[in-house]
């Protein structure tokens, strides 16, 4: 499997990227910062690709993916895992901070599966987009709302895709908490919240039953995206979700 992995500097993007490398996938990691992506590539093992990539820059992602595109001799799988999460009221949102989180979690995701849609298209290939818990499976989480908007729209996103192209394999995999691996593989996500704001929700948050309690495991993560990638050009899955189970739930 030939795979680009968008967003694999940090985080889950890192994770994902890495672990399906040490799977078996040639893979092209890309994101903004390159001198970590040089360092994770270095993790992924040999053959692994460091490309540079803005995603809100449509010709950037295009130069990008056919970099990729070149280097691994085609593409067989994309993964988008960048995501903006904005720590605001609703009320207080402004529109520069709307527009950065659309720019990267819906738009973003938009230029790059163009830019991959060719490549994908002779390859019967798959796109998997992270989604979270939050966006679809709870009620929504006060502070996080311009945040979760935007997963929902990236959840319309992939179903639009799919309407399209009906021959590719556009998956939804949504992730509950999960604090991703270690270094720079651990989640970024609040990095830039308002902590006094934050003391002020969690508590609402746990009172509401909207933070599971405990924390995914991040190789649950990668094994499911790797298991949705290789499922073939016949298999079509439309969402799959990795949480921890929430107390007082049985498993199913």
């Amino acid at each position: 499997m030939k795979a680009v992995v968008v967003g694999a500097s940090s985080g889950l993007g890192r994770c994902i990227g890495i672990g399906l490398a040490q799977r078996g996938a040639e893979v092209a990691l890309m994101a903004r910062r390159r001198d970590r992506l040089v360092e994770a590539a270095k993790e992924a093992g040999p053959g692994t690709l460091a490309i540079g990539c803005d995603v809100t820059d449509a010709d950037i992602c295009r130069a990008a993916i056919d970099e990729a595109a070149h280097g691994l001799g085609g593409i067989d799988a994309i993964v988008y895992t960048p995501a903006i999460g904005a720590l605001s009221r609703l009320i207080d949102t402004d529109t520069v901070t709307w527009r950065r989180l659309f720019d990267t979690n819906v738009i973003g995701a938009a230029h790059f599966t163009a830019a991959a849609i060719p490549y994908l298209t002779e390859s019967r290939g798959a796109a998997a987009y992270l989604s979270t818990v939050s966006a679809s499976a709870t009620d929504p989480w006060p502070g996080l709302g311009a945040y979760l908007v935007s997963k929902a729209a990236l959840d319309k996103l992939v179903e639009a895709w799919r309407a399209e192209y009906p021959m590719l394999n556009f998956t939804r995999v949504v992730v509950g908490d999960c604090a991703g691996g270690e270094g720079h593989g651990t989640t970024e996500f609040p990095s830039n919240w308002d902590w006094d704001l934050a003391g002020e929700l969690y508590p609402v948050w746990t009172s509401r039953g909207l933070i599971a309690g405990s924390l995914v495991d991040v190789e649950d993560v990668v094994r499911v995206v790797d298991s949705v990638l290789r499922c073939g050009p016949t298999a079509h899955i439309p969402s799959v979700t990795v949480a921890p189970r929430r107390p007082g739930e049985s498993a199913t």
